[in-house]
């Protein structure tokens, strides 16, 4: 049975392998690195090698989570991550016994994303400077957002080769490099013309980003922070006061699907996720907003006590 030497070293080869033989993204790949060098520290200090390691110690470790006030999701992230590192250290032979095998997460409340109304939307769309040379491209960017329901990390790479302006459909490279078919909106497909035609075609493109869609000032892939940027100061200017973020714009368009009428299935395939419990939230969304509509326009909630 081999030994680990250099934790460093196999904690890379950990990662490349989420990369490669599980198709994970690099952004996740990544953040199960971080989740064993938690585990690695709080085991070093304890004197402890990870191959060593029993489900005691793995269950010293989540007690420290929570004492130092991670919350509950956060805690389950980082222990599906650390139970993911053990099964491929008891793969590659460094262990016969899983430590984690029996390692339950907390149990998690629903948790209900925060939503924008359409009018909303409009507004924040209504604050963007078009004198501005980014205002063009962040208006199709706020339209492509909402428009396409994508996450960020889909927008800033999406392609100029994966717009079908015929069929009005965008191909989205999504989570560990799964790709969808989405439909975009003629406003979104005029809005991106637009943009690539008064903007991106005079800026001088940057190797390698020639086929991506929104570039920054430089001519570089515009990165997600920067799309984070826009979109909180789009709200202040709006005035609007709710935690808001590009994920945001996504949980409308999905609510605003199901208040419209549409198939939670088609909803689904739209956004990308693989298991329709993960969509099933937006049910609850609109349950909400049922509820509040209810208690305050129902005739017999109006009732004079």
């Amino acid at each position: 049975m081999p030994t680990i030497t250099d934790i460093q070293e196999v904690k890379h080869r950990y990662i490349a392998y989420l990369r490669l033989a599980k198709g994970l993204s690099e952004n996740t790949a990544v953040s199960y690195g971080e989740d064993v060098d938690k585990l690695t520290r709080y085991l070093a200090d304890a004197g402890i090698a990870v191959d060593h390691a029993t489900a005691a110690d793995i269950e010293g470790f989540v007690a420290a989570l929570h004492d130092l006030g991670v919350g509950p999701r956060s805690q389950a992230r980082i222990i599906s991550g650390v139970k993911s590192f053990y099964r491929y250290l008891k793969t590659e032979g460094y262990i016969t016994d899983n430590p984690t095998a029996l390692l339950e997460p907390p149990q998690l409340g629903r948790h209900l994303p925060e939503v924008l109304s359409v009018a909303e939307i409009d507004d924040m769309i209504a604050c963007i400077d078009m004198s501005a040379p980014e205002g063009l491209r962040n208006r199709a960017i706020i339209e492509t957002l909402y428009g396409c329901g994508l996450r960020v990390s889909e927008l800033v790479g999406l392609k100029l080769s994966h717009i079908y302006r015929d069929e009005e459909c965008v191909l989205v490279e999504g989570k560990g490099s799964k790709q969808r078919m989405v439909p975009i909106s003629p406003v979104a497909l005029r809005l991106i013309d637009d943009y690539i035609a008064q903007v991106r075609s005079h800026q001088v493109v940057k190797r390698g980003c020639d086929d991506i869609v929104f570039l920054n000032r430089r001519g570089g892939q515009l990165s997600r922070v920067m799309v984070f940027y826009i979109v909180k100061q789009l709200c202040e200017l709006a005035g609007i006061r709710k935690t808001v973020s590009p994920h945001t714009l996504r949980h409308s368009f999905a609510t605003h699907l199901l208040e419209g009428g549409a198939n939670l299935r088609a909803i689904q395939q739209m956004l990308g996720h693989e298991s329709i419990a993960t969509t099933e939230i937006y049910v609850h969304i609109d349950r909400t907003l049922l509820r509040k509509e209810i208690l305050a326009h129902h005739p017999r909630n109006n009732k004079q006590r």
